[in-house]
């Protein structure tokens, strides 16, 4: 939840934050902007380097990009787009093995690939590099005209931090804002047009306007409360009045996003509905928040421990419960 405020915040999504957590590394911190992972337990020197590395990339003042594009106007675009600050120094390569030679060359902070390189695959490139142990924690961004099916869109997502598609509306701006948050560029600094676009696309590519949320609450003033806030954020509610409707309300509705899980309720409470959620295989890996009555350790646990992804406690700050959603709901 940190890590994503910082990133959504324009004010200090450049500080690179470094992730050491007891959890197994995920595509999700490297998605949100993490600078690196350690898995605990770490070492003395584990951190010794991760606080060297950071030092170096804070140290260097102009950011490398490598551009991987066969299409030379497009190629030019997209330089204009997100070059013109004294910070940032973009290199453009037409094929995989330009691109291959320029990675053992050169430093890279961030890497711009499309799919779509004559007769080559830009996908098999992109396995190529992020199976290398040295290019691990290198930032990718898919920005192609592509049209992608789903298991290609999956296999691409495991090894991409980010993927834009060049036929949709705000794709420069989510280029431009994307490339930004993986080099930590300082947006104050950017020119003009620059901080004016990416100050703008945080908006629509953080939203959680269009997720479905199920409130399972037996107090009807709750979910009237919780489904004005939600809906005046763009989001289409469902709700259930106690823990049978909800599961019914969840058959019903397969295309639920996340659910809201009130923990209190008579006969089967949330402890019991989360059970029976997780039971069902489509929905071991649904996002559900529990509401509980106090923010106490023990009531945390005890939700996590029956299948809660996260908890919020009463009264409900709403401002933090949308941030919890909009993390949970993240692609």
């Amino acid at each position: 939840s940190i890590l994503d405020r910082l990133k959504r915040n324009p004010r200090t999504r450049h500080i690179p934050v470094h992730v050491i957590s007891v959890v197994e590394k995920t595509q999700r911190s490297a998605v949100m902007g993490a600078f690196a992972y350690l898995e605990k337990p770490v070492s003395k020197d584990a951190l010794e380097g991760a606080l060297s590395h950071i030092a170096t990339f804070v140290d260097r003042k102009v950011k490398l990009l490598l551009l991987v594009e066969d299409d030379e106007v497009q190629a030019k675009s997209i330089v204009e787009l997100i070059g013109g600050g004294s910070d940032l120094e973009v290199t453009s390569v037409t094929t995989p093995q330009q691109a291959l030679e320029a990675l053992e060359k050169g430093n890279f902070d961030c890497m711009v690939l499309d799919l779509i390189l004559g007769n080559e695959d830009g996908t098999k490139l992109l396995e190529q590099v992020k199976t290398q142990p040295r290019f691990r924690e290198l930032p990718i961004i898919v920005y192609t005209l592509k049209e992608l099916g789903k298991k290609e869109e999956a296999r691409i997502r495991k090894y991409a931090e980010s993927v834009i598609l060049k036929s949709n509306l705000t794709s420069a701006e989510r280029l431009l804002g994307d490339t930004s948050l993986f080099l930590h560029r300082v947006v104050k600094d950017l020119p003009a047009e620059q901080r004016s676009l990416v100050t703008g696309s945080a908006g629509p590519d953080e939203s959680v306007a269009g997720k479905k949320v199920l409130v399972v609450d037996d107090d009807v003033r709750n979910i009237f409360a919780l489904t004005s806030v939600l809906e005046s954020h763009g989001l289409s509610v469902v709700y259930a009045e106690n823990g049978n409707a909800g599961l019914d309300a969840l058959g019903k509705n397969p295309d639920v996003d996340l659910v809201l899980m009130d923990v209190m309720m008579p006969e089967m409470d949330g402890y019991e509905t989360m059970r029976a959620i997780r039971k069902h295989p489509a929905h071991r890996s649904l996002p559900i928040i529990a509401i509980t009555a106090k923010a106490l350790k023990e009531d945390r646990e005890k939700c996590i421990t029956a299948g809660a992804s996260d908890y919020i406690p009463k009264p409900v700050d709403t401002d933090k419960l949308v941030d919890l959603i909009r993390l949970w709901t993240r692609r």
